[in-house]
């Protein structure tokens, strides 16, 4: 079994409902579980202790389903923050860019990430490619995360199971570790 050190941080990507009116609206995801693994994973780490860090991204662009001023920026009330856990609002896809997060992270001392939400293939991708370079020992839960179904540039249809899979397969070993809600919550056990 895998243990997490004692500074160990969730970090919880883009738990929003816009993702909820792309569903409405005829888009179709993968793991309808996954906001309930995210809950569980808030759970956890809440009795334990360790910190979680909230990203929220806010779109830039008129048409984006993420405009502040917008319903589907709010977080999804499973997802939500507790009192004193950061909030880190970012502006494209990687939770590091154009924000404080590694400085936070630096700061305490934490030097694995545990990372969950959504999409799979964008920004929490990102994300993790990122937590990796930047030399933290990084986990992806795969079962706290989902993706859409996609067209590609030559037309051919993406279901999101395979994005989903392909995107794990990309990330796994060299960026990150993948690991299931389960897992994780049994090594915060023994942290």
């Amino acid at each position: 079994m895998i243990r997490l050190p004692s500074l160990t941080a969730l970090i919880v990507v883009d738990v929003q409902r816009a993702f909820d009116e792309w569903e409405a609206a005829g888009k179709r995801r993968n793991n309808p579980d996954a906001v309930a693994r995210i809950a569980d994973l808030l759970k956890a780490f809440r009795a334990s202790g360790a910190p979680i860090f909230h990203i929220r991204h806010e779109g830039t662009r008129p048409t984006s389903s993420f405009l502040p001023t917008g319903s589907g920026y709010k977080v999804k009330d499973e997802a939500r923050e507790a009192p004193g856990e950061p909030v880190i609002i970012k502006r494209v896809n990687s939770a590091f860019i154009g924000t404080d997060l590694e400085g936070r992270l630096r700061a305490a001392g934490i030097t694995t990430l545990v990372i969950c939400g959504a999409t799979t293939n964008h920004c929490v991708e990102t994300t993790t490619r990122m937590a990796g370079n930047l030399g933290f020992d990084t986990h992806l839960v795969r079962d706290a995360t989902w993706t859409f179904d996609r067209l590609g540039p030559d037309g051919d249809a993406h279901s999101a199971e395979a994005i989903h899979a392909m995107t794990l397969s990309n990330l796994n070993g060299e960026f990150a570790r993948i690991v299931t809600t389960d897992e994780v919550i049994a090594m915060l056990a023994t942290a």
